[in-house]
């Protein structure tokens, strides 16, 4: 191709730092590489990556379908050797056989290789007319509509009678109701299914999994409302009206059965949707669910097949996302999830959350094959920590105690129905949960609230020392953790919980039913919520009715799962604290590769992007060379930012107004000298900043701290008096409504109605206004960084992560891979705050950092290449303030021409 650029499609002309930013995407997709790209916010990360990826996309399927086609036309359809490579991949040649047995065998190659290419060929042009007619025939995509209406009747039966069935109040007995609590019958421990069980979760849904996936690229990143923005972002774009786009989320987020919906619990929607498809399956097999004494098994409206298949096709032909892709499914009757899922295969855009993607057994259920796919993750700054996050898991002793209590009571419930295997795990499981309830402190059999705990604190513990300690090793928690998966025991407690709903015994009344017996006790349940069924006034909402802790065995699965990582890999802390209840396990995975090595190794490319991946050492040691990635595999990208320098003005200011010496360090932050010199700071730069000025702490503590100490001296009233203040809400449903009165307020002061001169936010690191909200324009003129955000040292877990690290990572320039663990996380934390104020290439803003520290070398380093070209360090406040004065009066006067 030369030295010559390639031309992308864009909606604009592409600032020239999108241009080398896709350039060097493409050649990464193209040569099969990882690549970490760093693009600052404001400079149109998301469209370069579309584009990019897109492109390269387009040019590789035209290249295959030009290969297929020059082999098919060809008289020689392969070369000697090309099949011989073929051939020895699938280890078929064999230099010893006889010359006759080659040549049968290549021959037979050939005609399997033609038939392969022509059926894929037919697939595609089939599947690709298909899709044309139902983008451009109105007319055919409307028969959609028509299909509705024929299935109309049949949904609206199907919601009465789950209707009905919900409402009945009908409590049977075992012959009746309870049949499908029991597990199914457990044979041997190999991978042969329990009979009885249809696994609906395992890639066994409305559509058709089997069909061959396309190659495709996977782009997931953190949020929904970051993915809603990078579809619509596409819908703009010039693949707009071509691309292939489906938009996956959570049987949460998608359902659209309000039986189901009101549920609530994430683990509720997803037993009760599964349970629903495995009766769908039973009356497609001619096993209509049966009808005992009024109680039917319900079947999800939204699983007709053909509706499914419709919103599949519909989901392809146009771009939606999520909320569209809901909408779409209400209007024709048919399950968004199930509809996604099965528009997994021909889609050539995948969007999707990190969850689904980074956990392996979600991503196999949903149907997901990364084999020689594309994964781009975004926002992938705090990847690290989130694979470790999706991959540790905690159970409380509230949960054990109950697990243990509900479990227990479904065994003598049901022991004379269970299967010897299944006694055998049950109490496997139950001696397990005994155990773990004491390494806590406490018993089970007795309220764990009222347990109390004498040796409070948290203790660590490799993954084999606290199954010793617990004395559970000689437990085979992989088997344990094949059944609980296998028999579904967790879903069956919870319907035995369900039906028995808020009368179950918990530990505190266990010896009500010592003397009674469990089956008088369970008969009396029965006679009183058939008398409850038939008492209108004492009914209650579904949501009112539903316990808090349903189904506590699903954490003590996850927490089983857990331990089963290899030693090395993770820790387990023992928390004890207050009463048992509210004790602790958590288990933390220290190594994080283990899991992001199957996607490295899978995909064609991946791609992990960011708008600040600064610092990036920590990404190549933990998560690509730790999973065995070699070296010359990695592109790193950085680009600038498209605002001119002069747009932008850092300062490292190292003392105040009064000469304090900034250092905020953990001792003496909360000195009231730092906190005044803090305030005569802010109260200057309200001087001289226009509109809105953000100030970041590190911790609401601290914030909480200061603004208590303002208070008193009488520095919030000066700073008051020229911007109207504002805190951060600790509660998320809260940020909305404090940025909206943020903003209206530096437009008042804008226009001249208001004596302020604008607005002061003060918000924390790491909390709301930290991550995904933009102070562009007058809504961040200057951002401010009180100290340096360090994470707690003194945290158990902490510690333990840079102990595994000092023994598994080599040294960096001579520091302990550790002590750069802590600094690399507060850099990332404060790269992350200061990179809100920058929007697009018009953009202004100052950036002040509140700590002589920051001019370290090392630590000046770990600063995004943008930001440290233009930093300036002042060791006086007095040269510094003038520097701010001239650069926002040059704004000033710029702006007014």
């Amino acid at each position: 191709m030369g030295d010559e650029p390639r031309s992308f499609p864009f909606p604009y002309q592409p600032y020239s730092i999108q241009e080398q930013f896709m350039e060097a995407l493409y050649n990464v997709l193209d040569q099969g590489k990882v690549g970490i790209f760093e693009s600052p916010t404001g400079t149109g990360k998301s469209l370069s990556l579309i584009c990019g990826a897109l492109s390269w996309l387009k040019d590789h399927r035209k290249r295959k379908e030009e290969e297929a086609a020059q082999l098919l036309n060809s008289s020689q359809i392969v070369s000697n050797q090309q099949l011989s490579t073929s051939l020895a991949h699938s280890g078929i040649t064999n230099s010893t056989e006889p010359d006759w047995i080659t040549e049968f065998v290549q021959k037979k190659a050939e005609r399997d290789l033609i038939t392969k290419l022509k059926e894929e060929e037919l697939k595609r042009r089939k599947r690709e007319e298909q899709l044309e007619q139902i983008r451009h025939n109105s007319q055919l995509r409307y028969s959609l509509k028509r299909k509705k209406d024929n299935v109309q009747e049949e949904a609206l039966r199907l919601l009465q009678l789950s209707k009905e069935s919900r409402e009945s109040g009908a409590v049977d007995c075992l012959e009746d109701g309870e049949e499908e609590l029991i597990v199914a019958e457990y044979e041997s421990d190999d991978d042969t299914k329990p009979k009885n069980i249809r696994y609906v979760d395992e890639d066994d849904d409305v559509g058709d999994l089997e069909e061959e996936h396309v190659t495709k690229v996977y782009y997931c990143s953190r949020t929904h409302s970051q993915l809603a923005q990078f579809v619509h972002e596409v819908q703009k774009s010039p693949f707009g009206k071509e691309i292939r786009l489906i938009s996956l989320a959570s049987r949460q987020n998608l359902c659209i059965n309000d039986e189901v919906q009101r549920l609530a619990s994430v683990h509720l929607i997803n037993d009760r949707c599964m349970e629903m498809q495995k009766n769908k399956h039973e009356k497609d097999k001619g096993e209509e669910p049966k009808r005992k004494k009024g109680v039917t098994k319900t079947v999800c409206p939204f699983s007709n097949h053909d509706a499914v298949q419709g919103l599949r096709d519909e989901s392809l032909v146009k771009v939606r996302d999520v909320e569209q892709l809901v909408t779409l499914g209400k209007e024709i009757k048919a399950c968004p999830y199930y509809g996604g899922r099965s528009a997994i295969p021909a889609a050539q855009l995948v969007v999707l959350p990190y969850q689904t993607l980074l956990h392996e057994s979600t991503r196999r259920s949903s149907g997901i094959k990364l084999k020689d796919q594309v994964v781009i993750i975004d926002e992938a700054h705090n990847l690290i920590d989130t694979i470790a996050c999706i991959h540790s898991s905690e159970v409380s002793g509230a949960q054990l105690c109950c697990a243990h209590s509900q479990l227990t009571q479904y065994m003598e419930r049901y022991r004379n129905r269970l299967k010897a295997k299944n006694l055998m795990y049950i109490k496997q499981i139950l001696f397990v949960l005994e155990n773990l309830v004491r390494v806590l402190g406490g018993k089970v059999g007795q309220n764990p609230k009222a347990q109390t705990i004498t040796h409070p604190g948290p203790e660590l513990h490799t993954i084999n020392n606290f199954l010793f300690k617990a004395q559970i090793d000689n437990i085979n928690l992989f088997k344990v953790q094949k059944y609980c998966e296998k028999s579904l025991i967790s879903r069956k407690l919870f319907g035995f919980i369900e039906k028995y709903q808020g009368n179950l015994l918990d530990t505190a009344t266990k010896e009500n039913y010592k003397s009674a017996g469990l089956e008088k006790y369970l008969q009396s349940l029965q006679r009183k919520d058939n008398h409850d069924a038939h008492s209108p006034d004492k009914k209650k909402p579904a949501d009112e009715l539903q316990p808090a802790m349903a189904s506590p065995m699903f954490q003590l699965e996850s927490f089983l799962f857990a331990l089963t990582n290899a030693n090395k890999d993770g820790r387990v802390v023992v928390h004890r604290q207050g009463t048992v209840a509210q004790s602790f396990l958590k288990f933390l995975l220290l190594n994080p590769a283990v899991y992001f090595s199957d996607v490295l190794k899978e995909c064609r490319a991946v791609i992990i992007a960011g708008g600040t991946m600064q610092p990036i050492a920590d990404f190549k040691e933990q998560l690509l060379f730790s999973a065995g990635l070699s070296p010359d595999r990695i592109v790193e990208f950085s680009c600038g930012h498209v605002i001119p320098p002069d747009n932008i003005l850092p300062i490292i200011l190292s003392s105040g107004p009064s000469g304090q010496k900034l250092e905020f360090t953990f001792h003496n932050r909360e000195t009231p000298q730092m906190m005044d010199e803090t305030g005569r700071i802010l109260s200057n730069l309200c001087n001289v900043v226009p509109g809105g000025l953000v100030c970041f702490f590190p911790s609401y503590e601290y914030e909480k701290c200061v603004y208590a100490h303002w208070e008193k001296n009488g520095i919030l009233d000066r700073l008051a008096a020229k911007k109207k203040i504002f805190q951060e809400p600790k509660k998320a449903n809260q940020v909305e409504q404090v940025l909206a009165e943020y903003s209206k307020c530096i437009q008042r002061c804008r226009g001249g109605k208001d004596a302020l001169t604008g607005a002061l936010l003060l918000s924390v690191v790491g909390g709301k206004m930290s991550e995904g909200i933009n102070f562009s324009d007058d809504l961040g003129r200057c951002v401010v960084m009180v100290g340096m955000p360090y994470p707690n040292i003194r945290s158990p877990e902490l510690q333990e992560k840079m102990s595994y690290l000092d023994k598994n990572m080599p040294r960096v320039d001579g520091q302990s891979p550790g002590k750069v663990l802590i600094e690399n996380l507060c850099m990332k934390a404060v790269n992350q705050s200061i990179g809100r104020a920058i929007r697009h290439c018009g953009d202004y803003a100052s950036i002040i950092l509140l700590d002589h520290r920051y001019a370290r070398p090392n630590t000046l380093a770990k600063l995004p290449q943008w930001i440290r070209a233009s930093t300036q360090v002042q060791s006086a406040f007095g040269p510094a303030f003038a520097s701010l004065r001239k650069f926002f009066l040059e704004k000033k006067e710029r702006n007014s021409v």
